[in-house]
């Protein structure tokens, strides 16, 4: 049985932060703090006390609660070790493509995953079957590319897309059901995406969480793993183009959206 214990909630708009929960030693970890008070809050709600950050990269709206986190906590900041273009608060670990560490005697894998920006790291717990894929790949979508090309963004999207099937994915929004719009624009004739896209509709009418997601399903519904459908091709005027730039068509598509 695994000592992790996993709480999801939003903040702002559309963000999702985790906390992550030693049931042994009563460590928690924050996935990102974009929001101060929201974080304080679940944590104060759980009765726990935080011991980690870990970031995915530096956008504000992943890191801004940083500061009152750490004046409060006096907690470790974990997060990219370069390529960010906007120093991380109190960033006392730096780490890239290749580290790991122990969390409740779990590996926790580094994967770097630029395209969205520069720096961007996802967390692999492989025991537990778990992602943290920051704005690297959401439910039915990906990141926008910011900082990078699309060719870099294409190569981190298929690092994820080889992890196991099962692996759940925890993304940092709430954009599936915007994402499903566009997925069904360019794969109208994808019955398992039909489906999704109609539980989608219930959970938010429910107002319930659409994430976290499964590797599985993103690879039968989300078009940007599904870059050698003949459908997609099809509908983009790509039959014959190489993979990325199936992925690049997409991604400029979705943008234009």
């Amino acid at each position: 049985m695994s000592r992790i214990e996993i709480i999801q909630f939003k903040y702002l708009s559309d963000n999702y932060g985790v906390l992550l929960h030693d049931k042994h030693n009563k460590k928690t970890v924050a996935i990102d703090a974009g929001d101060e008070t929201s974080y304080n809050t679940a944590l104060d709600a759980q009765g726990w006390q935080l011991s980690e950050i870990w970031v995915t990269h530096h956008h504000w709206d992943h890191t801004d609660g940083i500061q009152g986190l750490y004046e409060r906590w006096q907690c470790k900041v974990i997060g990219p070790a370069k390529d960010s273009t906007v120093p991380i608060a109190h960033l006392s670990q730096g780490i890239t493509e290749g580290n790991s560490f122990l969390f409740a005697d779990s590996t926790v894998k580094v994967i770097h995953t630029p395209g969205h920006t520069l720096d961007m790291i996802n967390f692999y717990l492989p025991s537990e079957n778990i992602l943290f894929s920051g704005d690297t790949l959401f439910s039915l979508g990906c990141g926008r590319v910011f900082e990078g090309d699309m060719n870099m963004m294409y190569n981190s999207i298929n690092k994820i897309s080889a992890l196991p099937d099962k692996t759940t994915i925890y993304c940092s929004h709430e954009y599936t059901q915007a994402n499903g719009k566009f997925a069904i624009n360019v794969e109208g004739d994808n019955n398992s995406l039909i489906a999704r896209i109609n539980q989608v509709e219930e959970l938010i009418a429910a107002n319930k969480p659409t994430i976290p997601t499964i590797l599985e399903l993103e690879k039968q519904t989300n078009p940007f793993l599904r870059t050698s459908s003949t459908s997609i091709r099809n509908k983009l005027g790509l039959k014959n183009a190489s993979e990325v730039e199936v992925f690049s068509a997409l991604r400029t598509a979705k943008d234009n959206f």
